[in-house]
């Protein structure tokens, strides 16, 4: 008896696609599916659509063909300036922030529960007032005639009064105290989460303070320092307000750049580029911080078996 051959284009399904089929038809996933789907739409119109847009716009010259001319302009002459001088401000205000917040944290995990919730009520509170009457607040403080230079003026500290407005000195001061909450919130988590018998028990062997605070507690609160550090210094990257009104010319960030090509020059196109590379930089600081946690993890694996 003839064994008919099977049909080419009648081909066997594949599994894979069965076990989709077999999803859908189940009504939970439906479920899912269509509650889902409000989300979805609005990630796609707020989030993807914007920033496909901006990234098209970037691509753009002016007679509307494909060109990079905007990132090499970016990346050229005192574009490339502002660029390097936001990374630097970043880095210093995410360190600066660092060492502060660290100290204030671990001030603060030591402190009796009711002692600890009023600290955080003053560290915090600041932060839900509008940053322009903060940012007022530190001209009033940092400047030529403030509180601050009166009081060092007043006690004869050699050097007094000192610029601290309108330079480098005064937007890394600026922008600390506007990342400091952030920084003493994160840190104080993981500090509060600390086993003090650890550094008890590595007391009653033998180890003395600073071997204690080197091999045992900076371990401990290492995530919290890392999602801290990199947490400030993003946040610092597109920041506008603070290094506007209390800078100079030489510490123009990014977003002000933006800022000037968008409402002075009417350049759309050389702002969104720069916006790009923002997002970019922001993704960079997130992978960044990713493989941190990766080598930590690593390393308390091996330190674990060894």
């Amino acid at each position: 008896m003839a064994v008919l051959a099977p049909v080419s284009g009648s081909a066997a399904p594949v599994p894979g696609r069965k076990r989709r089929a077999h999803a859908l038809s189940d009504r939970r996933t439906r479920f899912g599916l269509l509650n889902a789907t409000p989300v979805v739409v609005f990630l796609l119109l707020l989030f993807v659509y914007p920033i496909f847009s901006t990234l098209m716009l970037s691509l753009k010259g002016k007679d509307g063909a494909f060109t990079l001319h905007w990132y090499a302009d970016a990346f050229a002459g005192a574009n490339l300036e502002i660029l390097l001088t936001t990374l630097r401000i970043s880095a210093e205000t995410s360190l600066l922030a660092l060492a502060t917040g660290f100290l204030l944290a671990s001030a603060i995990s030591r402190l009796k529960p009711l002692w600890a919730g009023l600290a955080m009520t003053v560290v915090v509170v600041p932060h839900f007032i509008s940053a322009l009457v903060r940012t007022y607040g530190w001209i009033i403080l940092l400047g030529d005639n403030g509180v601050v230079n009166n009081v060092l003026t007043d006690i004869h500290f050699p050097g007094a009064p000192f610029q601290l407005l309108y330079n480098e000195v005064g937007v890394v001061i600026g922008t600390t105290a506007v990342m400091l909450p952030y920084t003493v919130l994160l840190l104080y988590a993981v500090m509060k989460g600390i086993d003090r018998r650890l550094m008890a028990a590595a007391a009653g062997m033998g180890a003395g303070r600073i071997t204690i605070f080197r091999r045992v507690y900076v371990p401990l609160v290492a995530p919290g320092l890392v999602n801290a550090g990199v947490l400030s210094f993003i946040l610092c990257l597109g920041y506008y307000l603070t290094p506007a009104l209390m800078g100079g010319e030489k510490q123009t960030m990014v977003a002000s750049l933006i800022d000037e090509q968008v409402m002075k020059q009417n350049q759309w196109n050389g702002a969104s580029a720069l916006g790009i590379i923002l997002l970019l930089l922001t993704f960079a600081g997130l992978l960044l911080l990713r493989a941190l946690k990766s080598a930590g993890e690593a390393l308390r694996k091996r330190g674990a078996t060894s």
